[in-house]
């Protein structure tokens, strides 16, 4: 992990609360959380169903806005923007990978790889030849006229992978990445994941109930109740992992 007190942290959140009207009732789903993540880590938050994970992924990768607090992407306070600005900033910086890989049915993976750099304007032969070369280095170089249903469930994920890359973003931001696959295609992503962070330096968030994929990041979040509980550093000493709380 990056050395903290050198580097400015590619995310923050100041004091977040997201609170969510339900009728007579509100609900509280983040409760004053502050968080820094910097640039090249691989970071997992985890937490328990209804801790507040699914509303701080949609904080950091500006899918939504704080009631309270601040969220700063690249020292820029995202907390007020229109969607329109939201959008715009996603495009450039964020890739996001889903649990159900969030594909678009009517497409074919070269398409669905495509897309994320139509709505950032680039042209069309150059969107191609980009998304030719991702979806080969994915291993996929021969189901580019494959639509989604014509696919294997590791597949899917890798035409994800390859999407959430098609605007060379700086944060990859990955929602149950193995959520839906076996644990041998899961293993894979999880490999390719890594690979993205320690050959590309990519930031990565891992989002994540499943314990068995802590031994992949460097840091662990644990989230509760809307708040972070505590964050461990993972690091490798003489082949193992030593746990340590900050």
């Amino acid at each position: 992990m990056p050395e903290e007190n050198l580097r400015e942290p590619i995310i923050e959140l100041v004091d977040v609360w997201k609170i969510y009207q339900m009728g007579e009732v509100q609900v509280k789903a983040l409760r004053g959380l502050s968080l820094d993540i910097y640039p090249q880590e691989f970071v997992a938050v985890m937490g328990p169903s209804g801790s507040g994970k699914s509303t701080l992924m949609n904080m950091i990768g500006c899918l939504d806005v704080p009631t309270k607090g601040k969220v700063y992407l690249e020292n820029r306070d995202i907390s007020e923007l229109h969607e329109s600005d939201l959008a715009q900033i996603r495009g450039q910086i964020i890739g996001f990978v889903f649990q159900t890989f969030n594909l678009m049915p009517g497409l074919t993976a070269l398409e669905n790889v495509m897309l994320p750099m139509t709505f950032q304007g680039m042209d069309k032969r150059d969107r191609e030849k980009r998304g030719k070369m991702l979806l080969t280095r994915m291993g996929l170089g021969d189901r580019m006229d494959h639509k989604p249903t014509e696919l294997s469930g590791g597949q899917q994920q890798r035409v994800a992978i390859a999407r959430s890359l098609a605007n060379d973003p700086d944060v990859i931001l990955a929602d149950e990445p193995t959520g839906n696959l076996d644990s041998k295609t899961g293993n894979e992503v999880m490999d390719m994941l890594t690979q993205l962070h320690r050959e590309e330096g990519k930031t990565i968030v891992m989002v994540t109930h499943d314990q068995s994929l802590s031994t992949y990041v460097e840091r662990i979040i644990q989230i509760m109740d809307g708040k972070t509980t505590e964050s461990l550093n993972h690091n490798y000493n003489n082949g193992g992992i030593k746990d340590e709380k900050i």
